[in-house]
């Protein structure tokens, strides 16, 4: 049952990043919009940045391979994106800070799955989760 679990887990996360990954290439203008809104600067570096990181690290965690560098590179970029994106503190026309709150404590949640996977995986010398 705990492989099952950890299996199922390790995949759900993967989905969350690799559908948005794709997305950040298939909606390239709305995500710079949204950028913009936020006051980013070097958008297309950094977007085209977070599409291919989130595509490569969930392609990994699916195929289970270097967990513990994918699942930390991953919550660096949730980090950064609540910071930057979700900053719910900050008001700016057409953004609804209810909905940024909700995005940003939904993100930690995402947050803490991801340390937990590296955690789980870290020493071992595949980084590949083996049940004891």
């Amino acid at each position: 049952m705990k492989s099952a679990l950890t299996h199922a887990g390790r995949i759900l996360l993967a989905f969350y990043f690799l559908l948005p990954g794709i997305m950040k290439f298939a909606a390239w203008d709305m995500h710079i919009v949204l950028m913009e809104t936020h006051g980013m600067i070097m958008l297309p570096l950094l977007l085209a940045l977070a599409g291919i990181i989130q595509i490569g690290a969930s392609i990994c965690l699916l195929i289970n391979k270097q967990l513990v560098i994918c699942a930390l590179g991953l919550a660096g970029m949730v980090l950064l994106i609540n910071l930057n994106l979700h900053d719910f503190w900050n008001v700016y026309e057409g953004v609804d800070a209810k909905h940024e709150t909700q995005n940003f404590v939904k993100n930690m949640g995402i947050f803490a799955g991801l340390l937990l996977l590296a955690a789980m995986n870290m020493g071992k010398a595949s980084n590949v989760y083996v049940e004891k």
